[in-house]
């Protein structure tokens, strides 16, 4: 019998992973503000204020009048300020280093935490190896996060360039997603479901969680373009609900319009936010008819009403014109759906696995 307790008793004490939860809620949060400073960064003109990518030493910022003239002169010889700044203050030009330099910072801080966490459960095997290797796939995703980063920066060093790639900015937002995913999705994972619910509505989990990483990554090709400051009306663009095809598919060659054409690129993101709610609507509605009062009833319910809140803060910062805080709002708003997709599907194989 005493055997006995002290076998359950290990075994609960290996299967309580409170801190390692802690640890990735940790990260997934500070990831959440990384994106939202992440925005700050593009929206006030900062990310090409860094010229240079040193993942050691730069850390360190102007600390005397001489540094900051030389990272000033640095700047002054890139294409964004030569074609869009020219004239600009140091004072100016040290309010956009400043977003840049703590946009990077933060990233390393990210880094540094989750190396630390990782080597912390890996070293005293708190969890199983397949689980240790899972986590340590999701390092090498975060470090691959950091250099498409640099990639981003350097396409909007180029001759003629006054921002970076919309390309490479959209690859930069979705694999932070992506990161920002695994993470809150090993987290859900460790925390044991609190009750037996039915299984349902795997597809259609695994669908509303594609359809917002692909929303995500045309909300990228958005900012990345610009897009947002066009067509700022709405239900209508250019007073059609169909922009013509001469705006559609005005770029040669044709694949370049998915990425470069402000009508497109706006157009295609309003489908998906159309067809992304009505899917969560759907899902909500047939959940609570097939399963009333369960978890995944629950979380269907809200993630179709997160949905529905980003659309409407969608509009809004549409109709605006795109200020600050409300493009910083969509951004945020953004990732906290994405965040519930990820748990609403998690919950739901926990359920189908048993």
């Amino acid at each position: 019998m005493t055997l006995a307790l002290n076998q359950t008793a290990g075994e609960s004490a290996r299967t309580d992973h409170t801190g390692i939860r802690r640890w990735l809620w940790i990260v997934a949060g500070l990831v959440f503000v990384m994106v939202v400073v992440g925005g700050a960064t593009r929206l006030t003109g900062s990310g090409l204020s860094i010229t240079e990518w040193k993942p050691i030493t730069g850390a360190m910022p102007p600390l005397s009048a001489d540094a900051w003239a030389e990272e000033f002169g640095k700047y002054r010889a890139s294409p964004q300020y030569q074609l869009l700044n020219e004239g600009m203050s140091l004072g100016e030009f040290q309010f956009i280093y400043w977003w840049e330099w703590g946009h990077r910072q933060l990233g390393r801080f990210i880094g540094l935490i989750y190396l630390a966490g990782f080597l912390v459960v890996a070293l005293r095997r708190l969890l199983p190896a397949r689980q240790i290797a899972t986590l340590f796939g999701m390092g090498l995703l975060l470090g691959l996060q950091g250099a498409i980063g640099w990639i981003m920066v350097a396409s909007g060093l180029q001759p003629g360039m006054i921002a970076v790639a919309p390309v490479k900015l959209t690859l930069h937002l979705t694999f932070a997603g992506l990161f920002f995913a695994s993470v809150v999705a090993f987290a859900t994972t460790l925390t044991p479901l609190r009750r037996i619910e039915p299984a349902r509505g795997r597809a259609t989990a695994w669908l509303l969680l594609l359809l917002l990483f692909v929303q995500v990554a045309l909300g990228g090709l958005v900012a990345g373009s610009k897009a947002g400051f066009t067509f700022n009306t709405w239900p209508l663009m250019d007073g059609a609900l169909v922009p013509p095809g001469s705006l559609l598919f005005a770029q040669s060659p044709f694949w370049e319009n998915f990425v470069d054409n402000v009508a497109l690129v706006q157009f295609n993101h309003r489908l998906g936010a159309y067809l992304l709610f009505a899917v969560a609507l759907w899902n909500a509605l047939r959940l609570r008819r097939a399963a009333p009062g369960s978890g995944s009833a629950k979380r269907s319910t809200a993630l179709s009403g997160l949905v529905l809140a980003q659309s409407a803060l969608g509009v809004a910062t549409l109709l605006l014109v795109v200020p600050l805080w409300a493009g910083l709002a969509h951004q945020a708003l953004g990732f906290a759906v994405l965040a519930m997709g990820v748990v609403h599907l998690t919950r739901t194989e926990q359920a189908a696995r048993g």
